[in-house]
């Protein structure tokens, strides 16, 4: 199952992925004390299917690539003869080995065994490459003319993990997508946010942000590592027992990245609150209680970067501006749970908001005020016949808008002259949709996620009526 995912754009990955290192003392015993609250936590569970759940098994997994990634950086370690087979141990015969005989033995050199001062000196080997290392990072290279989509996944074994996919275009139209490797996650991941914020110096990073369920935290994830076994960074959690300063109390189920202030992301959650953090120094800034229920979704503006947008399981949608939190704000009665929304980025004004019911509808801050909660939409879509999980807007064809839907259809709208109309319907055969976005470099690249867990790619243009209307946008930047 995808329950969400995010597109990395061109050019921002690494071409070859460092090697995680070592974890230090200190990311041990963080280890050791997961491990430790993992089973404490279950410890009063009386069957072994409760303590076998998703959480222990994302604990042992850690520590498996922990004890992986010692090995295979570090030969020299010492092995317990105790985990040798005892078989093995009988055929060599360790006891008696002195007292073999002066007889050479097959496959001697009569020389002296088997040992040769290099490879090229061993006429067994036909390889003499010491090492595999630049095949494997060959095939592990990013070209800058590659994209790439990390998808949030949960298997049907409750492994959860972050899929990092490469998805390379094609004259036919249907993109190759393959997987360069993963990250093992303690819970489902109920949302995502790419980001380029420089967490570990420089000008810029290759950053992935992941809302758990269950878990009141953010893990940020370093995807120009390979084989990294904990996040670079921890918004919010628990540390000995008690909430974090600033902390999320319940699942985190929304997340923004602010693109003008970099180091900036907001967070929705269960606990009914709305979060600013700055990743920089890991602290919750602002933090806001106008929903009533549980927030499913925030968006930044593109125009006025202050502004952010909330949805919530109350019905209603509302805008603050974050430099005066303090202040009510704008709010919208939307009539039905709020499941996703977004800014229109070819307008500073419009934004969109999908609906349980099925319903997408948008509305224009610029009739907003202090009342705004019984204004109107500018129009409303009676879009899917189940709930209308998520939405995304063409950064290159304005007007141009996708929906998606529990009725496992992706749709296309024009919405030009507020006279809007689908011009495209395709299932996808990903089962019941979470998440869909065009992709930020060929924008008419639809991804699509659902419960079946295979990523989707949907070109668009390669439907007639998209064709026809929005062909001669494919170049716009």
């Amino acid at each position: 199952m995808i329950t969400a995912f995010s597109w990395v754009p061109k050019g921002a990955a690494k071409a070859i992925p460092d090697r995680a290192e070592l974890p230090s003392k200190e990311e041990i015993e963080k280890i050791k004390e997961t491990c430790d609250q993992v089973y404490s936590e279950h410890e009063e569970d009386n069957t072994e299917d409760e303590k076998e759940n998703g959480e222990v098994a994302h604990a042992k997994t850690v520590a498996e690539a922990f004890v992986k990634s010692s090995r295979s950086k570090n030969a020299s370690s010492s092995i317990e003869v105790d985990d040798l087979n005892d078989d093995f141990m009988k055929e060599l015969d360790m006891d008696n080995y002195d007292e073999e005989d002066d007889r050479i033995e097959i496959f001697s050199s009569g020389n002296g065994g088997l040992y040769y001062a290099s490879n090229e000196m061993d006429p067994y080997l036909m390889n003499h490459d010491d090492s595999d290392d630049s095949d494997e990072d060959e095939d592990q290279t990013i070209l800058p003319t590659k994209s790439m989509i990390v998808c949030a996944k949960t298997d049907d074994s409750d492994a959860s993990y972050l899929d990092v996919c490469v998805c390379e275009e094609t004259l036919n139209g249907y993109p190759n997508i393959y997987s360069r490797g993963r990250f093992e996650l303690p819970t489902a991941p109920l949302c995502t946010a790419w980001l380029d914020c420089p967490l570990k110096g420089g000008e810029k990073g290759n950053f992935l942000a992941v809302g758990l369920y269950k878990k009141p935290m953010i893990e940020i994830w370093d995807l120009d590592v390979k084989d990294e076994v904990l996040p670079c960074v921890q918004l919010g959690g628990k540390e000995r027992g008690h909430y974090k300063e600033g902390s999320h109390t319940r699942s985190v189920l929304g997340l923004a990245w602010n693109r003008e202030f970099r180091n900036t992301l907001a967070s929705s959650g269960a606990d009914k609150k709305v979060k600013v953090w700055d990743m920089a120094t890991e602290k919750c800034m602002i933090t806001m209680e106008h929903h009533t229920k549980k927030v499913q979704a925030v968006a930044w503006n593109h125009y006025a970067p202050e502004v952010l947008l909330s949805g919530s399981f109350d019905q209603t949608v509302v805008l603050k501006d974050g430099r005066k939190p303090s202040h009510s704000g704008f709010k919208w009665s939307v009539m039905s749970k709020v499941e996703s929304l977004a800014w229109d980025p070819h307008s500073e004004h419009s934004f969109v908001v999908s609906l349980k019911n099925g319903t997408v509808k948008v509305f224009d801050v610029r009739q907003a005020s202090n009342s705004a909660s019984d204004l109107k939409p500018s129009f409303t879509l009676q879009a899917h016949h189940k709930p209308a999980t998520c939405v995304s807007y063409n950064i290159s064809a304005p007007n141009l808008l996708a929906t998606g839907s529990m009725d496992k259809t992706v749709k296309l709208w024009d919405l030009s002259d507020k006279k809007p109309s689908c011009i495209a319907s395709n299932i996808p055969n990903a089962g019941s949709l979470f998440s869909i976005d065009f992709s930020p470099d060929n924008p008419f690249l639809l991804a699509i996620g659902g419960t079946k867990g295979d990523l989707k790619v949907w070109d668009t243009l390669s439907d007639t009526n998209v064709s026809r209307r929005y062909g001669s946008s494919r170049a716009r930047p």
